[in-house]
């Protein structure tokens, strides 16, 4: 991918600073029973209502959960009491997309977890600078998570973004992984080291649910509601992944159901499953997405 221009580079800004005011303001609203459904509604009209787009659907993901579950249409699920709870957020401006997430900790048992997770994560921003291989990335995240009596998130990886793609290009590992690969003058990457329990197996896997999707290939369908319903995803979200919440009401309600999976058969969409720990332990998450310069990195979020 080509480094961005300046233009470029003042969207990103403006679209990292939305995203850090709208992290803060979830931050300090969230709390144990609140309805997950309205930290996501809540966090995508903030991001909306200050200017920007969401890049993605808000991602609430809870305890074991690592990534990829928003809240569905209709979602009862409320944040438990005790919980280790990942938000993790995107914008974009004219489609120059920033990242950012953070872990909100109503377990006092968790601090330890969380406070490792942003420390991985500020250790990488430090590390960063044009040419790094990004097998030392990784390398530096693994041992800052282990020094400190944790375990990384083998096969989660923080990715480089670009124009209308979240996962760009470049994938940044959260251990040590052989790569010939390396961060690039005037890219843009979102670091996010996961981290778990020492006991714990270290690994996702696709859980049951799916509530985010994108849009892969335009394909000709049969109805006129698949076809109004791709229309609408190609034309207001292109390749961004996009929630059913954001969708539902484009065709008549007793169409919906029908014409969304008529769209994923001909597969010109595709869902992400939502990932969980392997041996189902607690995961925490800090991301930041940053802008490599001449002299490390400028974070925008």
């Amino acid at each position: 991918m080509e480094p961005i221009d300046e233009e470029a580079f003042e969207k990103l800004k403006l679209a990292g600073r939305i995203l850090r005011e709208v992290r803060e303001e979830i931050r300090s609203i969230i709390h144990e029973k609140m309805p997950v459904i309205e930290i996501c509604e809540r966090a995508e009209q903030l991001i909306i209502e200050k200017g920007a787009k969401p890049a993605f659907p808000c991602n609430i993901s809870i305890n074991e959960v690592a990534a990829h579950y928003t809240s569905p249409p209709g979602d009862t699920l409320t944040i438990p009491e005790g919980a280790l709870v990942k938000v993790d957020l995107g914008a974009h401006i004219d489609g120059y997309v920033v990242d950012t997430a953070i872990t909100v900790c109503f377990n006092p048992q968790y601090v330890e977890l969380v406070r490792t997770a942003e420390k991985a994560l500020q250790a990488a921003i430090e590390t960063i600078r044009p040419g790094l291989p990004t097998s030392v990335l990784g390398s530096v995240i693994e041992q800052n998570i282990k020094s400190r009596g944790f375990k990384p998130i083998s096969n989660l990886t923080g990715h480089q973004v670009g124009r209308y793609v979240v996962h760009a290009g470049t994938s940044l590992p959260n251990i040590y992984y052989p790569s010939i690969a390396k961060l690039k003058l005037g890219g843009a990457y979102a670091i996010e080291p996961f981290v778990t329990l020492p006991e714990a197996a270290g690994k996702v896997e696709d859980g049951s649910e799916v509530t985010i999707f994108r849009l892969l290939k335009p394909k000709k369908v049969g109805s006129l509601e698949a076809r109004k319903l791709l229309g609408y995803i190609e034309e207001n979200f292109k390749t961004l992944p996009f929630a059913l919440r954001w969708i539902k009401n484009v065709v008549p309600k007793d169409h919906f159901n029908k014409a969304f999976h008529e769209l994923l058969k001909a597969k010109a969409v595709m869902g992400y499953p939502v990932f969980i720990e392997v041996s189902k332990q607690p995961v925490a998450q800090a991301e930041h997405t940053v802008l490599v310069v001449e002299d490390g990195c400028v974070i925008l979020t």
